[in-house]
């Protein structure tokens, strides 16, 4: 059997994998929290052979760094993070963690338990892209890799000098790319579009 230990904070993703897990003769869910502070824990106390962590989890624990810490310390337990939100970095961080596997809770046709199957079998199931999500007048998979980057540090509240610094690029780059971002997206000021894309959940600055 493998023991699994789940990090969720939404109480009905809770109850979704449960069942899951339940229905299942090859997987045994040993703990559940809600807070990724306490997954390390855990690992250390118990027998763990997988972890599904949710990215963003209670109090604004990042279940990306607490799963980078299991990998560096445990790093035989299998991690799977999954997420609900479209946040365009968290492919590429939960890589840059370690996680053998990444689920989108409500995009995409995989379904968890062949994720957890196939990660158990020694694969990597990664999503092809991040969900494309609509913008003002564009989709973001149209927005670049180098103006998400602008977007993201905009987002983090930082004026064009500070992105430049930031960035090492110059001001007139950065002038550049907010300039591209505004004319795709039809908006007339970078607060505007702001705005739209932390409420939609493409940036979440804190993450």
């Amino acid at each position: 059997m493998v023991n699994v230990l789940l990090v969720e904070d939404s109480k009905i993703t809770r109850d979704m994998v449960e069942r899951y897990i339940n229905m299942s003769q090859n997987y045994v869910l040993t703990t559940t929290l809600e807070n990724a502070a306490n997954a390390e824990i855990v690992c250390m106390k118990g027998k763990i052979d997988l972890v599904l962590m949710d990215v963003c989890t209670a109090d604004d624990e990042s279940g990306l760094e607490a799963a980078a810490k299991i990998k560096k310390h445990y790093p035989t337990i299998k991690v799977i993070a999954m997420t609900s939100m479209p946040e365009h970095s968290f492919i590429q961080k939960a890589k840059e963690a370690g996680c053998e596997s990444f689920w989108y809770k409500e995009y995409g046709n995989m379904e968890l338990i062949d994720v957890m199957n196939r990660t158990m079998q020694g694969e990597s199931v990664y999503p092809d892209k991040t969900p494309a999500i609509a913008i003002g007048n564009v989709n973001s998979g149209e927005i670049t890799e180098q103006e998400m980057i602008v977007l993201r540090q905009l987002c983090l509240g930082y004026k064009y000098e500070e992105i430049a610094e930031n960035l090492s690029i110059t001001l007139n780059t950065v002038k550049f790319h907010a300039k591209n971002l505004l004319a795709k997206t039809g908006y007339r000021s970078t607060l505007q579009l702001v705005v739209d894309v932390v409420s939609k959940r493409l940036v979440l600055p804190k993450f």
